[in-house]
């Protein structure tokens, strides 16, 4: 039989192994990417670094206007889908009873098909021939297609607050599932109503399950470039798809890698202030 350390290195070296090679190592490459002059010749240049590209990304205001504006946008959504998650996973919960399980297989169908594609049915919903456009028509409530309804900003949100949900809904459902049913009774024993209890007691418990929720939605948001690029156009850009132009169109790959790294910075920056600041274990007392 294997011994404890064995045991414990055979389990740990796998993950790690596998974190160095798809995580540290392209954020290492990212950054020697972004000390490069330019990438003429060789990939990327070490031997003369310069952080002449992050001079240029901190010294154009439109590009961290932009960064601005993708924050804010990724803030809603996760603010908007955690908060439409929470009762999605309060009747999983408590109120779903034996059907939970197929519930949530139900919330979980969407993730059987491409993101592509469920990104794709929201443009043609909006679009000027859509499904929302041609009810109206045929309603008689206007007369001609709604062009506000796709390529904006707003638009992208929607979008991105319904790929989101189910995602939201997990850790909220988990944190949800470890609450011991004795304490929502012993409640009702002292008198609280069913409101007192979803704020006394449901609420402060499932707290960290929606904070965790919410950072799994406003991380990966600030960087999006597929949603806004498909269903926001010229109007509806994000951060994210500035840093894909870079990459492609441009070809400039250092200055493309300096926004990633700003953005990766930035993002870092705001969750551990927002964690340094979030005292879950005093919302736990409450």
């Amino acid at each position: 039989m294997l011994g404890r350390r064995s045991t414990f290195w055979l389990l740990s070296v796998p993950p790690l192994l596998w974190l160095l090679v798809f995580f540290a190592a392209p954020l290492l490459l990212m950054g020697a990417i972004s000390l490069s002059g330019d990438v003429s010749g060789a990939l990327f240049n070490l031997s003369n670094p310069t952080v002449d590209q992050y001079r240029i990304v901190l010294g154009e205001a439109g590009y961290l206007r932009l960064l601005g504006i993708s924050v804010l946008m990724a803030l809603g959504v996760g603010l908007i889908a955690t908060a439409l998650a929470f009762p999605i996973a309060y009747f999983l919960t408590f109120r779903a009873g034996r059907r939970a399980g197929f519930y949530l297989v139900l919330l979980l169908v969407p993730f059987w098909t491409s993101y592509l594609l469920r990104v794709m049915a929201w443009k043609l919903m909006l679009g000027s021939e859509g499904v929302v456009n041609s009810f109206l028509e045929w309603a008689r409530v206007i007369q001609s297609p709604l062009e506000f309804l796709l390529y904006n900003r707003g638009t992208v949100v929607i979008t991105l607050i319904y790929v989101w949900i189910p995602f939201a809904v997990l850790p909220i459902y988990a944190a949800m599932t470890r609450i011991d049913r004795p304490l929502l009774e012993a409640a009702a024993d002292l008198g609280a109503g069913p409101w007192a209890r979803f704020g006394r007691v449901t609420m402060p418990l499932a707290l960290p399950g929606a904070i965790a929720a919410f950072f799994m939605v406003f991380i990966p948001t600030v960087g999006e470039y597929v949603t806004p690029l498909l269903v926001g156009g010229s109007s509806g850009s994000m951060y994210g798809n500035l840093v894909q132009d870079f990459f492609t169109k441009a070809a400039n790959w250092p200055l493309g890698a300096a926004l990633a790294i700003v953005m990766l910075v930035l993002t870092l920056v705001l969750v551990a202030v927002a964690v340094r600041l979030i005292d879950v274990r005093r919302f736990a007392t409450l």
